[in-house]
């Protein structure tokens, strides 16, 4: 199974669109995984057209009308991922996600997504893998756009930056 794994979209405020690479990749995926911060209701309908099926959490900067949960679990591929956006301090950022992953009690392979510091991250916290696709489209502070890709099955993961 493909997964695209996008955070921090921040589309009107900081950017126009997703970038044409990222939305191929996006629109090919078997499944999405968005850690926050849409920005506006047109940009997550633009996620949700382009996802065959979409994972999807809220954001610092997300409106409330989004009504979308701070996190939200789901297996793939034998691996289950546990979604959230990672508001707060930068300072304890790793900790912080480790601890929300560690509250949902999920029993084998687990994965945490976040987003909100734009910057790529892959990295064990206590035993648990964090993932960070940065901004997809390159939203300040980000230096450029990027993305993650995931290959899962069986419970195993393999997981590609992607960037223009």
């Amino acid at each position: 199974m493909n997964v695209a794994i996008i955070s921090d979209t921040h589309i009107p405020s900081r950017a126009h669109s997703i970038p044409a690479w990222a939305r191929r990749r996006i629109s090919e995926a078997d499944y999405v995984i968005h850690a926050g911060d849409f920005d506006s209701t047109k940009a997550l309908a633009d996620v949700r057209e382009l996802a065959s099926r979409l994972t999807a959490v809220g954001g610092n900067m997300d409106p409330r009308g989004l009504d979308l949960p701070d996190v939200q679990t789901v297996r793939l591929g034998g691996v289950t991922f546990v979604v959230t956006h990672g508001t707060g301090s930068r300072r304890d950022y790793e900790d912080r996600v480790a601890r929300i992953v560690a509250d949902q009690n999920v029993d084998g392979p687990v994965v945490g997504v976040s987003g909100h510091t734009h910057e790529l991250l892959d990295t064990t916290v206590d035993g648990v893998r964090l993932l960070n696709p940065g901004s997809v489209t390159g939203a300040a502070p980000a230096q450029e756009a990027t993305m993650l890709t995931a290959e899962v099955s069986g419970g195993d993961l393999d997981v590609t930056v992607r960037r223009e």
